[in-house]
């Protein structure tokens, strides 16, 4: 990952309300949404600080009107944050005027919403080139990326078939391949799979994952899934009543939630299911006696924990290199597995 983030956010607050930026001055950045809110002021985001790297993927997550959405809105600068700075790959955002925003929006950003908002009285490829139409590209040029966007989201053989005609995922699918035909550096989503049911989104979240292997795109996601989140995730956010309580890798959070709100959603959480082998190997000693099975230590612990609690001794763990970086214990797996939770009656 590169030096300088992509998306970097600087003491931002999107505050709704007519008083919003002089109350803001008032309390010199200290603010109390209950405080705010009797004053007639809606507190979206409150002192959001954070970076994003090139080719990550950070999700957003919180339950509805935890500011989630309004984030993303004030980064993407649909919404204009009330005080801050946001900078994209160094530029500061809320700095440029209409015309550059505009160019920045079309060449850099790619924005997938809950509704797929997709034309009705235009085709599958139709709707794929469209944006690339507006850029000014040739019908021909745009009709071909068009085709490779929609065999990137696995849509061949509907390319001709109208809205109406698909099924909730397959629309979802042309917003997405819509999205990625302008080949966006930095990519938002904001819900996108939350209005499809349970087995097209768990589809949609491998085919997103399968993409993002591919194109390495800098993400930000927003949900209000835990699950989703852990799944899809580089680096985590929570937030709550407009604020960030915490941002971390889903392994640190599960493991060290930082709040008692944070702790409430990593409660139930399967942790076999997220952490790595990294996270529960201990250091390797010189007197160690090893079993001869070698695990790496970027393995989910779910993948391999029958394995480990097969041996007697404990297992070395390797790095890319398949050199020895640590040592796992099959006590350590088994307390983590059985030991982390709280124990259904």
């Amino acid at each position: 990952m590169s030096s300088e983030p992509v998306i970097k956010c600087d003491a931002v607050y999107k505050i709704f309300g007519a008083n919003a930026k002089k109350m803001l001055q008032a309390v010199s950045g200290k603010v109390d949404a209950k405080t705010f809110q009797e004053a007639g002021c809606i507190v979206g985001v409150n002192n959001a600080s954070f970076e994003v790297s090139k080719g990550e993927m950070l999700v957003v997550m919180g339950l509805s009107g935890s500011g989630k959405s309004t984030l993303l809105r004030c980064i993407s600068r649909l919404t204009d944050a009330t005080a801050g700075k946001i900078f994209i790959e160094g530029q500061d955002l809320l700095s440029l005027k209409n015309k550059e925003l505009i160019e920045l929006r079309r060449n850099k950003m790619g924005m997938v919403f809950q509704s797929f908002a997709l034309l009705p009285h235009k085709t599958v490829l139709e709707n794929i080139a469209f944006p690339l139409q507006i850029k000014g590209m040739k019908t021909e040029d745009s009709i071909s990326k068009a085709m490779e966007m929609v065999k990137l989201v696995g849509l061949e053989g509907r390319e001709n078939y109208f809205p109406r005609e698909l099924s909730g995922g397959q629309q979802q699918r042309v917003g997405i391949a819509r999205s990625l035909a302008v080949e966006p550096d930095i990519w938002f989503l904001d819900e996108p799979f939350s209005a499809l049911d349970p087995l097209i989104r768990k589809e949609m979240q491998d085919e997103f994952l399968r993409l993002q292997g591919v194109l390495k795109k800098t993400i930000m996601f927003i949900t209000h899934d835990f699950d989703e989140a852990l799944r899809l995730a580089d680096r985590i956010a929570i937030m709550k009543d407009g604020i960030i309580e915490q941002l971390d890798t889903p392994a640190k959070i599960v493991l060290n939630p930082a709040t008692e709100y944070v702790r409430k959603f990593t409660e139930e959480v399967p942790r076999e299911k997220v952490l790595k082998i990294e996270a529960v190997m201990d250091p390797v000693s010189d007197d160690q006696n090893l079993s001869d099975l070698k695990v790496s230590k970027d393995v989910i612990i779910e993948t391999v924990a029958e394995k480990i609690l097969s041996q007697e001794k404990s297992v070395a763990v390797i790095d890319s290199n398949n050199k020895v970086v640590g040592i796992v214990k099959p006590s350590k797996v088994i307390h983590t597995v059985f030991g982390g939770r709280k124990e259904n009656s």
